[in-house]
């Protein structure tokens, strides 16, 4: 039996693995230590906050997209706060203020506006350019691509005095290698290599994704200790996937196998809101022990428990048949899949829960219908 498969455990449940976690940032350190380079957790990819006690031995604070994130980073991880937007209303920045150390705008009209506020508050202004060079396959996911809303083009730039912006923020990396950053570095260098002559921090943003198999952290640390080198930065990088990369999975249970055209399974969690990527990239998730379709004997396709009529996770197959009852594991629903779930149909939302190091489950989260009710009015 998988240990994620305990009766302990509850279904559904998002399980995080403490040891493996602990794995990833000790990679991190490693380019920390080598590099020069700081890290912090990027929350719009992994917002978990039970877990911060331990993230926060090792990364340097977190970076948050809104204010939201901003107020649970000050509160619950109590070190540096970076934070980007695309566009921030006043009452925004009366917020962010007090909270943030850095604060990165995506116009250049957002920062003529904010600032002398941003600058009073003590607080380090950056601007986040479009190197208008593109590395991320998705297209949903590329701040690079043609038209993007995302950083300020060198075109905008060139005329602007830049006294008083300390830094820049670029970011147009998802689940990439290192030599994608090395292609990007190439093209922001070519168009704004001037700028960051003038430059006392470079924010490298996300997308970095060096605790997947394969990376090459050596030529990571090569290309981050360059940049230092060569414009006298600080370097920041904002992962979000690498932190809770292949750290838990999310554990659910057979509740209904029902027939048309083959054999469908239907479970107790969602695709829609609990694992949107799904449905948004789309990507099929792994599920462990099981295959492609028709690869081993017994094949599903496999359903959510919404009345959304597309709310299929995707054909599997299993070395045998599927009963009511059943657990299954869907592999590495750690980062970008709890941040982006919702309570559609009012379906139960799964647990959380951490597998500590000493083998130990505890049940951080349990929601409930009060939960459900107090998101409406």
């Amino acid at each position: 039996m998988s240990q994620y498969t305990s009766p302990e455990i509850p279904s559904p449940c998002y399980v995080l693995d403490e040891k493996l976690l602990r794995k990833n940032l000790e990679l991190m350190q490693k380019v920390q230590e080598q590099s020069g380079a700081d890290i912090i957790l990027a929350l719009k990819g992994y917002a978990m906050w039970s877990a911060f006690p331990l993230i926060r031995q090792y990364l340097k604070g977190c970076t948050a997209s809104s204010v939201w994130e901003a107020k649970l980073a000050a509160e619950e991880f109590s070190r540096e706060v970076h934070a980007y937007a695309p566009a921030y209303k006043q009452e925004d920045i009366d917020e962010l203020l007090p909270l943030v150390n850095h604060l990165s705008f995506n116009s250049v009209s957002q920062w003529h506006k904010y600032r002398e506020q941003a600058a009073d508050a003590g607080v380090s202004i950056g601007l986040r350019i479009n190197p208008e060079h593109q590395e991320a396959e998705t297209e949903l996911y590329d701040p690079s691509a043609p038209g993007s809303r995302l950083g300020i083009r060198v075109s905008e730039l060139k005329q602007q005095d830049l006294t008083g912006v300390e830094g820049l923020h670029v970011h147009n990396l998802c689940e990439c290698d290192s030599f994608a950053l090395e292609r990007t570095l190439e093209a922001v260098e070519n168009r704004f290599g001037e700028q960051l002559k003038q430059m006392k921090w470079l924010n490298l943003g996300g997308g970095h994704l060096m605790t997947r198999k394969g990376y090459d952290v050596d030529h990571l640390i090569k290309q981050l200790k360059r940049l230092r080198e060569t414009y006298a930065l600080k370097v920041i990088l904002e992962p979000g996937s690498a932190v809770a990369w292949q750290t838990g999975p999310l554990v659910c249970e057979v509740v209904d196998i029902v027939e048309n055209q083959g054999q469908i399974a239907l479970l107790d969690i969602s695709a829609t809101a609990h694992m949107p990527d799904v449905l948004e990239m789309p990507y099929r998730p792994v599920i462990t022990g099981a295959g492609l379709p028709a690869e081993k004997a017994f094949s599903y396709r496999l359903g959510g428990n919404s009345c959304l009529a597309g709310d299929v996770i995707g054909e599997y197959s299993f070395d045998q048949p599927l009963a009511v009852g059943d657990r299954l594991v869907f592999e590495d629903m750690m980062h970008y899949t709890m941040v982006k779930t919702s309570f559609f149909n009012g379906v139960q939302h799964p647990a959380i829960g951490i597998l500590r190091e000493n083998g130990q489950f505890d049940c951080v989260r349990q929601f409930s219908y009060e939960d459900f009710r107090n998101r409406l009015s």
